[in-house]
Formats: C-alpha cells, structure tokens, sequence
C-alpha cells in the first residue's frame, strides 16, 4: 500500500505524550534529550508531567509535538531497519507539523527545527495582543461559503479562512470583534455549528505578518536540504523539493492558509493509499475519510502502534 507521512498541528497536545515511545525505545529517548538540549528547556519533563496549560503555550506545545513525531519516525526506522523513502511516497503536516515533515524528511536538522518552532511559537504569540485576535471553527459550510462569511464579517478588519481542513470543516481566524459576528453569520446561512477556539492567537491571517518577518529573518540562515521524500507544502497543496521554495512557502505559511483538504486530494492524484499520522493524537487520521473515502488513515504514537505498523509493512 502506498504511504504518505502526515504530521500534526497545535491541539494534539496532551500531558504525558510521548513518555511511552521513551520508556520502550532508545531511538526515542534520543531525540527528546537532543530537543532538550537544543532548546536548553526540560522540554520532555513539561511533556510527560505538565502542567497543561504551560504544555498548551504556543512556543511549548509547536516544539513538543515536533519531539513526538520525530521520535515516534525513528523509531519506525530504527525497529524496521528502513528509512523513511522505504516507507513513504510523500511528508506533509498541519501547520507546524510541516516542521515535523521536514525533519523527518531530513531537511531541517531535528534541533534546528526544535529551535525554529520555539522562536515561530514565541513570534505568533507576540504578533497580536492577547485577546484581540480569534479563531472560530464553522462546521457545514464548504470553502466557498465560508469565505463568503468572512467576507461579509470583516467589515474593514482582518477576518479570514485559515485553515481548510476537510469537506465542511473550515477554520476563520482574525479580529476578535469581526470573528464574533462571523458566528452569527456562519449560523444564519446554515453552518451546523460555529464555534470559538480556545487558542491564544489568530493564526494563518495577515495579522501574523510580524511572525512571518521574524520567521523570514530566522530561515534566512536556516540551512535546509531538499527532503529526502517531497513535501506536500500547506499553503500550495503540491509537492515541493527544492529548498529554496521550502523557505519561502515556510514564511508565507505563517500568515498562509492551511490547505489540508486540497493537501490530501493531492496526495490521493498521487496514488497514495494511505496516511501514517506520526505523532500525538489522531486528528489527521481522522479526517481521512471525510476528505477522500476510499483512502485511509492510521495514527503511529504508541509502542502498540509502532508495532501494529511494522506488522502492517
């Protein structure tokens, strides 16, 4: 069966993710104490012992869940004896989680990817003052119509759609005020439910443009290869190579829109079968289905799922 890697975004986050993985396998252990080291934070103990909401804070939770996913991928490889070409046609992730898909892909060095989602965290954080911006998700309206709500619900300020994750399932981020009344919009031209997210920032809209210069001045001198298995690139929803296009669209993706759906369609066109989340949570595989029927989804971020995995290979 041909394989995609998918990676996940904020909100997979939970206390005690990982601490299986490290208990059970070396190859594990080791990329905790390298992320650790590189950020010189007790990364792995605020992981595996909370508290939650200090595990939650942007410029925690981007690197924490990179740590999972990079340490639940060599152990697949170390336990299999493969590499990741071996087991995968294409990399993608949500959000960060193309961070994730870099490092596993060999682009990004596992601490200088730690060390980028530290400093994008910090920057998306500090973009906009703490409750002025939000983030809602619309369940039941396709893109087209969310976009009409946004549009619609801006009145001169920022109100966009942010991330477009699956049939009916649309993320809006921007102006606090304006994406209040998107909700009353959303619910009046039929969305099933419309909700605020509990985040502490509007992410991927134009209110993120001082995140995007911060990131642009940090991946300036970032060195970045040309991944071993191409990357299916959020803010394109194609696959990419080159590591100089990788660097711009990692800038762009910051204030970019997350296009998952299109992400997974493509991966589909591309003869893949099935997506391997790697890492914390099951969101990514979950939405699987929703976007393409006949393709489906497994998540690998436990021992038992690592074994259920290589006895699948």
């Amino acid at each position: 069966m041909t394989s995609a890697f998918v990676f996940p975004g904020q909100g997979s986050q939970a206390v005690g993710m990982g601490k299986e993985l490290a208990d059970a396998f070396p190859a594990a252990r080791e990329v905790f104490q390298e992320i650790d080291e590189a950020l010189e934070q007790n990364l792995s103990r605020l992981m595996w012992e909370g508290p939650g909401e200090d595990l939650t804070l942007t410029e925690n939770a981007q690197p924490a869940l990179m740590s999972v996913s990079l340490a639940a991928l060599r152990v697949l490889e170390s336990e299999s004896g493969k590499s990741l070409s071996d087991m995968c046609s294409l990399v993608a992730g949500h959000s960060l989680g193309e961070y994730s898909a870099l490092a596993a892909a060999r682009s990004l060095t596992i601490s200088d990817a730690a060390k980028l989602l530290k400093l994008r965290g910090q920057s998306m954080q500090a973009a906009v003052p703490v409750g002025e911006g939000a983030m809602a998700a619309v369940l039941g309206l396709d893109l087209d119509a969310a976009e009409a709500v946004a549009a619609e619900a801006a009145q001169g300020e920022v109100c966009t759609a942010a991330n477009d994750n699956a049939p009916g399932q649309v993320v809006l981020s921007g102006a606090k005020a304006a994406i209040e009344r998107a909700l009353v919009i959303a619910k009046e031209k039929g969305a099933k439910r419309a909700v605020l997210l509990p985040v502490s920032a509007p992410f991927h809209c134009a209110m993120m443009q001082p995140a995007a210069d911060k990131m642009a001045e940090a991946l300036a001198s970032a060195d970045i290869q040309a991944p071993s298995v191409p990357l299916v690139a959020n803010v394109v929803a194609e696959k990419i190579i080159d590591p100089s296009r990788i660097r711009d669209l990692l800038v762009e993706q910051v204030c970019g829109r997350v296009r998952w759906r299109e992400s997974v369609s493509y991966m589909k066109n591309q003869g893949v079968e099935q997506l391997v989340e790697v890492g914390a949570g099951k969101v990514l595989s979950g939405l699987v289905r929703r976007i393409e029927r006949d393709m489906t989804g497994v998540n690998v971020g436990t021992p038992a799922d690592v074994e259920a995995f290589l006895n699948s290979l």
